[in-house]
């Protein structure tokens, strides 16, 4: 079917999902979908990839291609790669599916309202042109000027105006409520005012802000909890004019003892279910509430219960969201979205719920650790404690007093008994790092632990059981180790139930723009400046780097730059010479200041070999630098050629000598 012979414009209706009953008009190529904004059409939804699928036009019709998306794309409820889009086709992106349509008569989607179109028009000099602030019905001021100054709809208009535009300027949830409350005051005799928000269904409250006409006046504010439950649960406002000579106020306990007066409590309701109320209350007996008061109070009411709920809610998602970013800094949490990475977040996600062991093996600096805690975080022991063990860091002679405790006397200087780190994590999960280190005395006391689940003091003969679970971690190769005798094989296999290599940085380079990201948060909001974007020179040299120290060397070189960096943007002079050295890959261009001190370095180290007929030493002797340094810049120049040359040309001198 060729494109020219569809009667109307191919056109896309949303039948579920975020853009439910909306219509989209096909563009003349091609529309991709997704959830990153660059889309031509993009779907807020976590179940649609970033890039989830395109639809294109050919000359035989329109068909739609899945771009490897993480959920898949279905039409008429089969997963497809590509296929041809009939009318009335039903196109399935994430947890969202589109009603494809071709022909003018086909009936309208039943809620499907809104369409939305664009047209360019010429303006006209009939057109009338009003700023918002111009407005006569947004300046409460004016409006009074308009009625007489008597006029009590004047006044109570003049407030509730105010109520408005504050509740639509507000975000914070205290001010709000301050804000509110203070205007009550300008409008109603009340001494006291306080909102209460329900957190429980209508039963309780979660939130509680009291505020005292006079300013100078610090004291609580007291609330009848029997007045506010009943407005709460019944949705309906209470007006007491008299509370010591009503039948049904007179006998509130509370009341009595704050010897209120005159009373108003209005519910705030949000789509017919009361979220809080509005308290307002009075020990002056020239002061009572009235009708008007009822009408106006609950009309403010009205106005800020949508205002309030919002507030509330936005507090609530940024304090969860700040509990979310603190934990993620905490545990300094994996990030990656490679492949290599998306490998290692699988795997811990099936074995972090099971008791197994877990080996992690990787070159240093790759987040081994950050790879325990995060079994251990998605593990049932996560409320139990971490705790963690460089089997490296603490010497031989104190390493096993650490791992078991000891008793009081055992030896000199132990003047109590103190418990181990095994003891201390019973219930949780102990992280052993770097265990290839680990002495072979202690690696049979560990296989003893690993077996029965227990173990003795130094200097004890009682036996102590644990519930633990072990994760270890090495950067050696303990098969390797095993073969040479250094490792016990027994300890190995009780070790390695389940293992994990963690890739290099350098086999998952994708993932350093992400990283630097990442870091650059963290380091900015722990020193207090503001965030620093990294310029494409200075990524395209990071992209360039091997990443001989892993990811820890990436937050290293990204710490360093945010320091010592004075532009607003990372750029490759903040970065160390170690990756300037390096050689650009092809279609990178290089600033002219680190090519030529690059070019400078070269000539040097040859003049250096050459006088030196190719000893390192000598030349690094004669450049006043330390051989490995010589080593290390000869590597990163890329100057193995010109070594090889230099020992060809110097070898016919040491034969003739």
């Amino acid at each position: 079917m060729a494109w020219e012979n569809f009667r109307v414009n191919p056109r896309l209706v949303a039948l579920s999902g975020p853009l439910k009953d909306s219509i989209f008009a096909l563009p003349a190529e091609e529309l991709s979908l997704g959830r990153d904004a660059t889309n031509g059409l993009p779907i807020s939804d976590p179940s649609v990839s970033r890039r989830h699928c395109i639809i294109r036009r050919d000359g035989n019709g329109i068909r739609v291609t899945d771009l490897d998306s993480r959920n898949g794309t279905a039409v008429n409820g089969q997963a497809i790669k590509e296929s041809w889009l009939h009318h009335l086709d039903e196109v399935a992106v994430g947890d969202s599916v589109f009603l494809f349509l071709t022909e003018e008569d086909a009936e309208k989607p039943a809620g499907s309202s809104r369409v939305v179109e664009f047209e360019d028009e010429k303006t006209t000099h009939a057109t009338a042109q009003i700023r918002p602030q111009d407005v006569l019905y947004l300046q409460p001021d004016k409006i009074l000027s308009e009625l007489p100054a008597t006029s009590r709809l004047a006044r109570n208009l003049n407030a509730l105006l105010k109520i408005s535009r504050a509740v639509h300027s507000i975000r914070d949830l205290d001010e709000l409520q301050g804000q509110i409350l203070s205007l009550i005051f300008e409008v109603a005799p009340a001494e006291r005012g306080a909102i209460l928000l329900d957190g429980t269904n209508g039963h309780e409250f979660n939130s509680v802000f009291g505020r005292n006409r006079d300013a100078a006046n610090d004291r609580p504010v007291r609330v009848s909890r029997t007045i506010a439950q009943r407005v709460l649960e019944e949705g309906t406002a209470i007006l007491g004019s008299d509370v010591p000579g009503s039948s049904g106020l007179g006998g509130v306990e509370s009341l009595i003892a704050s010897q209120v007066r005159s009373l108003l409590c209005v519910p705030l309701m949000l789509f017919q279910r009361s979220v809080g109320c509005i308290y307002l209350d009075t020990v002056n007996i020239a002061n009572r509430f009235n009708e008007d008061h009822l009408q106006l109070v609950t009309a403010i009411a009205g106005i800020s219960a949508v205002a309030l709920e919002n507030a509330r809610r936005l507090a609530w998602l940024e304090q969860e969201n700040q509990r979310l970013m603190n934990e993620i800094t905490l545990d300094r949490s994996l990030v990656g979205e490679s492949a290599r990475m998306k490998e290692v977040f699988q795997f811990l996600a099936r074995v972090a719920p099971t008791e197994a062991t877990i080996l992690i093996g990787g070159e240093s600096g790759t987040g081994k650790e950050l790879a325990a805690r995060a079994a251990h975080r998605k593990s049932p022991r996560s409320k139990k404690a971490f705790v963690a063990i460089n089997c490296a860091a603490i010497p031989e002679n104190l390493l096993e007093s650490e791992l078991f405790g000891y008793e009081k006397g055992a030896f000199t200087g132990a003047a109590a008994q103190k418990k181990g780190r095994l003891e201390i994590a019973d219930g949780g999960v102990v992280f052993l790092d770097e265990i290839g280190e680990l002495a072979p005395a202690l690696q049979v006391k560990l296989l003893r632990v690993l077996q029965e689940r227990e173990f003795e003091r130094v200097g004890g003969n009682r036996p102590i059981r644990v519930d633990i679970r072990l994760i270890a971690a090495t950067n050696r190769n303990l098969e390797e180790e095993v073969r040479g005798g250094r490792f016990r094989q027994d300890l190995y296999f009780r070790l390695n139930v389940v293992s994990l290599t963690m890739p290099p940085l350098r086999e998952h380079k994708e993932d350093i723009p992400l990283l630097v990201s990442f870091f650059v948060e963290k380091h900015c909001k722990k020193c207090g400046s503001k965030l620093k974007p990294l310029s494409r020179e200075a990524l395209a040299i990071l992209m360039n780097y091997d990443w001989p120290g892993n990811v820890r060397e990436l937050e290293n070189v990204v710490e360093r730059a945010l320091v010592l960096g004075t532009a607003d943007d990372i750029l490759p002079e903040d970065l160390p010479e170690s990756l300037l050295e390096r050689e650009l890959a092809p279609g990178m261009q290089e600033a002219k200041y680190h090519a030529a001190v690059k070019d400078l370095k070269k000539r040097l180290i040859q003049n250096a070999l050459e006088e030196a007929r190719g000893n390192y030493t000598e030349a690094a002797r004669l450049l006043g630098v330390h051989p490995n340094y010589l080593h290390r810049l000869i590597r990163n120049l890329d100057l193995k050629d010109l070594k090889e040359s230099v020992k060809g040309a110097t070898a016919p001198q040491r034969r003739r000598a």
